[in-house]
């Protein structure tokens, strides 16, 4: 049986590892120049071939190749990789920015590649990861790629390679996005006089909890916003704050946009 090969197993390549081994998705082999020492127990635990250079994987066949490397590391790795996509594997790159046509030009006008874009919280199971796929690509590729990038949590099919620089910067940085969150609102309780372990506390547990309650009930965020407001009450003074022309919705639509025009940049 041909196998599945990743290159870069950091973060979200570990996590994809992880995933495939629960899922008893067999045979994986794994690049990873500076494995740690999870990795190198997950691997010894999975029976997953573990190597230092891709170089030393070239008579291997595979199926599939996910390239969970960054941008920057990626620009200059891709050439290498070519041996691999001219045998015929399907190419699936979760890199930011880097488009189609600058993986066609690494691995050739004939290699099948899907992009995607996973995000963090797939390190638990919980991600959502966007999956665009080039022409060329099979259905059977399609149904691979889903299969794989499934190992992280949700995954949805986009229409245009453009919705992926979007997709990167709404689920792909969004987590961020929500930290920061946690992080301003503790701020906010400790500038009202609360002690910092306190105000840490309740942020991050109302924060977790409220992604929890949204994802049990299937109602709108709007109306789960809405039982929480009472006219005149508190949340209500707080949101006249958050809805305000230049609150929260226009901050985030500028944040998004800036990140979507980055992700565009690094891919020109």
């Amino acid at each position: 049986m041909s196998a599945i090969l990743l290159i870069g197993a950091g973060r979200m390549g570990g996590a994809l590892l992880s995933g495939w081994a629960g899922r008893k998705i067999v045979p994986i082999i794994a690049v990873e120049p500076k494995p740690s020492a999870e990795l190198r127990a997950l691997a010894k635990r999975n029976h997953i071939a573990l190597f230092a250079r891709s170089d030393s994987i070239d008579s291997v066949r595979a199926r599939a190749c996910v390239v969970a490397l960054k941008p920057q590391i990626l620009k200059q790795a891709a050439v290498h990789l070519r041996p691999i996509a001219e045998s015929g594997a399907l190419m699936i790159s979760i890199a930011a920015g880097t488009n189609i046509a600058t993986l066609r030009k690494a691995w050739g006008a004939k290699a099948r590649i899907v992009r995607a874009m996973p995000n963090t919280p797939g390190a638990i199971g919980r991600g959502i990861t966007a999956l665009y796929a080039a022409k060329g690509a099979t259905a059977k590729d399609r149904a691979l790629a889903e299969r794989l990038l499934s190992a992280l949590g949700q995954t949805l099919w986009v229409h245009s390679e453009r919705d992926i620089d979007i997709v990167t910067a709404v689920s792909g940085s969004g987590p961020a996005y929500v930290f920061l969150l946690v992080e301003a609102l503790a701020a906010a309780a400790m500038a009202e006089g609360l002690p910092r372990a306190m105000a840490e506390k309740l942020a991050r547990a109302t924060v977790t909890g409220s992604g929890a309650l949204l994802d049990a009930d299937s109602s709108p965020a709007a109306r789960l916003r809405l039982n929480v407001t009472s006219p005149g009450g508190t949340t209500e003074a707080a949101l006249n704050v958050l809805t305000a022309k230049n609150g929260l919705s226009a901050l985030m639509r500028r944040a998004v946009k800036a990140a979507s025009r980055r992700a565009r940049q690094l891919g020109s």
